[in-house]
């Protein structure tokens, strides 16, 4: 929380990380007229109308940056309650932040859930490479992410695999995803390999109740502590969710991984 002010402070009184926007917000602060300036103006309030008049470019205004501090301050204030009220016949046994080397997801894109001899094999060539290219995370894993876009313009997209050793040789027939520690700042992957980790027990009907939620309780839930805990999630650029199979993809997932960078 405290954490959350010191940041709406800084940038109340323009003192941001953006050596472009400090300029505009001082001459703003040291006389209102220049907000008579429509390029002042586009700037300060952080959003820029396209060429043809329809487009909408949206950039790093001191407005938004006080809105992005408020909404920020509100989740570090009411989420920690929230979250407690969505745990509802389960609970969260386990919660960490955890930061990865390089590493790469191979699997497939497909609904396995009414194909057992496609799961089947999916398993079988997974657990040949598993021995040799293990990286911490074995489990078996459902990747979801929307290529670095938003979730209102690309669909999501489940592969159904295991985490490996960066530059594992990928199958005939599978896909890839690269994870790397740092951002690139480029949309889309290598996504970051830094997230947030929180293991589920209980009801597991209720771990995956959809309604009332804006996925499911598991992802609700491991997103609001992020969000209560005033830590960064790299939407859309980097954002990506996986839910965990400790038993594998037979049983239910109880665990939860959400980019997270911290």
């Amino acid at each position: 929380m405290f954490g959350a002010l010191d940041r709406f402070d800084d940038e109340l009184t323009g003192n941001t990380h953006a050596s472009e926007l400090h300029e505009i917000v001082s001459r703003v602060f040291q006389d209102f007229s220049e907000l008579c300036n429509e390029d002042i103006r586009k700037n300060f309030a952080g959003s820029v109308t396209g060429p043809t008049g329809t487009d909408s470019v949206d950039v790093f205004g001191y407005v938004n940056f006080l809105k992005d501090c408020d909404a920020a301050i509100q989740w570090t204030l009411f989420m920690p309650d929230l979250v407690r009220q969505q745990q509802d016949g389960f609970e969260v046994t386990c919660f960490e932040y955890k930061k990865m080397p390089a590493i790469r997801f191979i699997g497939i894109e497909r609904d396995f859930s009414k194909d057992p001899e496609g799961l089947s094999n999916l398993l079988h060539t997974l657990n040949s490479l598993s021995a040799q290219y293990r990286c911490g995370l074995d489990c078996d894993i459902l990747l979801l992410h929307h290529h670095g876009k938003g979730v209102d313009v690309e669909p999501c997209h489940g592969l159904w695999g295991r985490f490996m050793a960066k530059d594992t040789p990928v199958p005939d027939g599978f896909s890839f995803v690269d994870f790397v520690p740092q951002n690139d700042g480029k949309p889309g992957s290598p996504y970051i390999s830094q997230f947030a980790r929180a293991e589920f027990s209980g009801n597991p009907d209720s771990m995956h109740r959809q309604e009332g939620f804006d996925s499911d309780a598991m992802y609700d839930v491991t997103r609001n502590i992020i969000l209560g805990q005033n830590v960064c999630i790299p939407y859309p650029d980097k954002y990506w969710t996986a839910e965990v199979f400790p038993d594998g993809f037979t049983k239910n997932s109880t665990i939860y991984l959400f980019c997270a960078e911290t």
